[in-house]
């Protein structure tokens, strides 16, 4: 799994396929076939991703390409963790060792994003006690 290391809050449709190393094309595909995938539009009608919809995306291409699920399966563990109401990274499915450390991965990703949600709050308490 790729680092988020850039922060935003919102990426653009090739900024995701960099990230997640995944064709466009397959990404708007996809967003066809899930319909917990439906990333926002801007103005311009240009697709914006948020992190979540980045840890979803990631999820699909581990459920579809590396434990080789059909895309029927795929969407049958999606669904179920969306009746569950847990983030992704919590979907119950029985995993080995290696998987362990990638739920791990993704519990790391979510705590640095809410230190980085905190950080930025800070600041702009900060900045409107200056105004």
């Amino acid at each position: 799994m790729r680092d988020l290391s850039i922060k935003k809050l919102y990426y653009s449709i090739s900024e995701v396929s960099k990230i997640t190393d995944i064709e466009q094309y397959v990404l708007r595909y996809w967003e066809t076939e899930f319909e917990e995938l439906s990333p926002q539009k801007n103005r311009a009608g240009n697709r914006i991703y948020t992190n979540k919809d980045i840890r979803l995306i990631l999820y699909i291409k581990e459920l579809l390409r590396e434990k080789k699920y059909t895309i029927e399966g795929a969407k049958k563990i999606i669904e179920d963790y969306e009746q569950e109401k847990k983030p992704v990274s919590e979907v119950k499915e029985k995993r080995t060792h290696n998987e362990s450390n990638t739920f791990i991965e993704v519990e790391k990703n979510s705590s640095t994003l809410k230190e980085d949600l905190e950080e930025i709050k800070n600041f702009l308490n900060l900045l409107l006690k200056k105004l």
